[in-house]
This record gives C-alpha cells, sequence and structure tokens, in this order.
C-alpha cells in the first residue's frame, strides 16, 4: 500500500503562528492523519516530584512555546515534519492521585499507540513518567540503553519509603531487567550528593557518567564521541530531563541545579545521535509557573525538535 505524502505544519506564511492549533509545532493531530509514524504524546502528570510542583502544566507549555519551529533542519539537512508523518496525539488522562495507577495508565496508553507503528516523544510531566514508557519499549526491543540527560542520576531507592517517583524510574527500570547496563549512560550530572553511596550504587546499575563539567573539560566534540561509543548499536530510549540546562537556559523547572549545559550544548549533543537506534524518547519536567518569557518552554520545544530531526534523518 502507498502511503499518502506526510501533512506538515500549518503554513506560517497563511496563518499566522500565534493564531494557529494548540498542537506540537501546528502538526496535525492524530486523528487527522491516516497513519502516524511518530506521536508527540503528553504526559500531564507530576504527582511524584520531590521539590516544586508544576510539571503537569508542561505539555501545554511545550506546545505553546513550538509554535515558532519551522519546517526545515538546516544543521542536519532534514525536514522532519516531511519525511515522516509526525503527529500530535493529545495527552494521556493520567490520575494525579494514585501513581501505580497512573503508571499503569501511561504503560497502556503508550501500548495503544505503538502498536498502530508510531514511535513516541512524550512530553511531560515528571520524571517518574519513563518508567512505564520504557516497560511499553521492552517488550518490543528487549533491554533498552537509557541515554539519560538530567542534572540528577534519578536511580535513588525510595522517597519517604516510596518506590516509584521522579527519583526512581531508572532504579525500578534496572531492577525489572529492563535496561542494557553495557550502554546506559547519564549525561550532565552535577551538584552536591545524599553520599558517596549514590554514585557506587548508580554504577552497579550499569550506567556510566558524563557530568556537566566534562563539556568543559573535555569540549563538546569528545562528549559526543563518548556517548556514541557507549550506546553502540543497542535500542536506545532518550530522556530528557529539562533540568540538564544551567537555570539561566530552563528556569522552569522544579528542581534546578547550578552549573548546567547551555541550550547550545544540548542540542548540538542530541544531533549527535544521528544513525543511533532511537526507538523512544522524553522530554520531562517543564515547569511552567516558575519559567519566565517562555525561556524553558522554548528549550524543550527545540528539543524535541532536534529529537524529530534525528529521527527523520535516521529513516
Amino acid at each position: 500500500m502507498i502511503r499518502p505524502e506526510p501533512i506538515g505544519p500549518v503554513d506560517a506564511t497563511v496563518v499566522p503562528r500565534y493564531a494557529g492549533p494548540a498542537t506540537f509545532a501546528r502538526l496535525p493531530r492524530a486523528d487527522e492523519v491516516e497513519h502516524v509514524d511518530v506521536a508527540v504524546v503528553g504526559m500531564p502528570f507530576d504527582s511524584g516530584v520531590s521539590y516544586r510542583p508544576g510539571a503537569r502544566f508542561g505539555p501545554a507549555h511545550i506546545r505553546a512555546s513550538s509554535k515558532l519551529l519551522r519546517p526545515y533542519h538546516p544543521a542536519l539537512d532534514v525536514s522532519p515534519f516531511a519525511a515522516q508523518q509526525v503527529a500530535d496525539a493529545g495527552d494521556l488522562a493520567i490520575n494525579p492521585f494514585d501513581i501505580e495507577d497512573a503508571i499503569r495508565a501511561i504503560e497502556h496508553g503508550a501500548d495503544a499507540l505503538r502498536e498502530r507503528g508510531a514511535t513516541l516523544l512524550s512530553i511531560g510531566g515528571d520524571h517518574t513518567i519513563a518508567l512505564p514508557l520504557l516497560r511499553s519499549l521492552h517488550r518490543e526491543h528487549g533491554r533498552i540503553a537509557v541515554l539519560h540527560f538530567d542534572a540528577h542520576l534519578d536511580t535513588w531507592d525510595t522517597y519517604f519509603g516510596a518506590p516509584y517517583t521522579h527519583g526512581t524510574p531508572f532504579r525500578r527500570a534496572a531492577e525489572e531487567g529492563l535496561l542494557d547496563p553495557e550502554h546506559c549512560l547519564h549525561v550532565g550530572i552535577r551538584g552536591p550528593l545524599y553520599s558517596d553511596k549514590d554514585l557506587a550504587a548508580d554504577g552497579v546499575l550499569g550506567f556510566q557518567v558524563i557530568g556537566s563539567d566534562d563539556y568543559q573539560l573535555d569540549g563538546l566534540a569528545s562528549v559526543v564521541e563518548r556517548v556514541r561509543a557507549r550506546l553502540g548499536d543497542a535500542p536506545v530510549y532518550v530522556s530528557v530531563d529539562i533540568d540538564v540546562l544551567d537555570p539561566a537556559h530552563a528556569p522552569g523547572t522544579g528542581t534546578p541545579e547550578a552549573g548546567g549545559l547551555t541550550s547550545r550544548e544540548l542540542l548540538h549533543s542530541l544531533r549527535g545521535l544521528v544513525g543511533a537506534n532511537v526507538v523512544g524518547a522524553d522530554i520531562v519536567e517543564v515547569a511552567p509557573a516558575y519559567d519566565h518569557a517562555e525561556i524553558t518552554g522554548i528549550a524543550a520545544a527545540h528539543v524535541g525538535y532536534e529529537l524529530l530531526s534525528v529521527l527523520a534523518a535516521n529513516r
């Protein structure tokens, strides 16, 4: 069967950007196209946060900040909305009062979208959402290499005795056998820890660490080379906590840490994934109540654009 040409964003030379539909990059809704190669899906959930709440409003904020995205990516020489059908699948309905029920809803929602052949770009929401998304991917791909951009490890055991929070998803995923311990990597880690045991325990789970300071000391090209060497040919899930950026570049987040990446460093790092076997991605921890002039939302929207462009280039 010959598929129709992808339907792209609303033409900004015909309809002003501020008047377009409230979808990511003004793309069509999933119910407006015959098939979906990549679904942008909102995960409005923040019941797993340990400090500032508000990331449940992240999906709407990222969509609003994505209106300025354009259809051609000159650095990668790719048109991400022409090379694949990208559509906005709306938001999942997620229980804000019961974390385990929320996790089940995310897993089932991801399964339903992926069964239709879509790769998911999930916009959150707090980092708890990564666990059910990895569960869904594991059923198809087996053990997953997680490329995790974050200021924090997110491999702690519990908070206040609770096993499912935004600081524990990758510990639970490792315990459930979802991760490929030979290919997982944190990027951008910085700031104080509870103790030196945090790093030791993280290493046991199979993660290597590229710290934020490595960008300054070794340079961007070296970091990208290390990332690609670590990932190899494994199926890769890219998880971007927006607090990997310095608060100057992403003030609108729940647990900011000084000394982070610039938005330019993050976007260039993601471009280095062309050729990697990326099977899914998320952007999490955007909390618009603490944002100013859409700084964080714009950064997150461009992160999404880079990820979509990588998926297009990989086709």
